[in-house]
């Protein structure tokens, strides 16, 4: 493997809240890309050593992976860039238009519209015509948000999210693409239109906490929906997997069309500069729960010198 994605739920996985069956110790990680240095049997017929591949494997966080070749994902090349679409791409496109709906002239808020996922959410609600709203917890990430098509920005420390959104949608927004969760998530709620849909694809304010979640005002949920015939609907990607390589060839598509902004983290604004090698993980995962990214994580794994193969 030569480069490998940071998720916010990878703190979820290694604390065993989404599978109790699994006691430690356990590989971690969700993706990756890498050349192909081996090949089994029937993969010789569809892969060559050194070719360009992605995968979607628990366990990711690793110099060296074994995919089963029906799950590999043949790429161009090598390049950090792809990998924003494994997981952060395909949740986006996939939750969006099985969820979401998205008609021209609809409005979409999306939370954490600069992060991995996030700025994926921004493009293809504006590929489909939408206005969109994002909030963000900078101005340099507002800039970048502007940069790929952002109608409207709010930087949640300087501005308050909930006057922006009474003041300037009035009518509320009609779709929300919500990862953080927690007041954000109360909310989001409360701003709905009528008939809006809210699509939960994380919570990331509660994944650091020993139960994983912070309380929300979930108790005036259903007065809430019904008074404005609104739903709020879960994303988990596992869920949508007979989607997913559709998914990702209409991603990649846009992507060489240059359609497509994937942007990516190395961490090289972080204060031990950039994120190389398995040993920096936990560094670029406290950067992202420190709100400090703009994309996509990614860690490139250096070339093993003392390579065992």
């Amino acid at each position: 493997s030569r480069f490998v994605g940071i998720n916010a739920s990878d703190i979820n996985y290694s604390a065993g809240r989404y599978d109790a069956s699994v006691k430690p110790p356990f590989d971690i990680g969700f993706e990756g890309v890498g050349e192909v240095v081996a090949l089994g049997l029937s993969a010789s017929a569809d892969y060559t050593v050194g070719q360009a591949v992605a995968y979607l494997k628990a366990g990711s966080f690793a110099e060296y992976t074994v995919v089963p070749a029906k799950q590999a994902v043949p790429l161009p090349s090598v390049k950090p860039e792809f990998l924003t679409l494994m997981v952060s791409g395909a949740t986006a496109y996939i939750s969006l238009k099985e969820l979401g709906e998205l008609s021209e002239g609809k409005k979409v808020l999306v939370t954490a519209a600069a992060g991995g996922t996030g700025q994926f959410a921004v493009q293809l609600a504006k590929a489909a015509k939408c206005h969109v709203i994002g909030t963000c917890s900078s101005d340099e990430k507002g800039g970048f948000l502007k940069s790929i098509g952002c109608d409207r920005t709010i930087n949640y420390k300087t501005e308050n999210v909930e006057s922006v959104l009474r003041k300037d949608y009035p009518e509320g927004v009609d779709i929300v693409y919500e990862s953080v969760g927690g007041k954000m998530f109360d909310l989001a709620l409360n701003s709905l239109a009528t008939k809006g849909r809210l699509i939960v694809i994380g919570f990331i304010a509660g994944y650091q906490n020993p139960t994983g979640l912070q309380p929300i005002k979930a108790e005036l949920l259903p007065a809430k929906l019904l008074k404005k015939s609104a739903s709020v609907r879960g994303f988990f990607l596992n869920h949508y997997l007979s989607e997913y390589k559709m998914a990702l060839k209409h991603l990649l598509k846009m992507y060489q069309k240059g359609d497509l902004v994937c942007e990516v983290d190395c961490g090289d604004m972080s204060p031990e500069g950039k994120f190389t090698g398995l040993e920096s993980v936990f560094r670029a995962v406290d950067y992202m729960y420190m709100g400090k990214n703009i994309g996509k994580i990614v860690v490139e794994l250096p070339h093993s010198v003392n390579s065992k193969l």
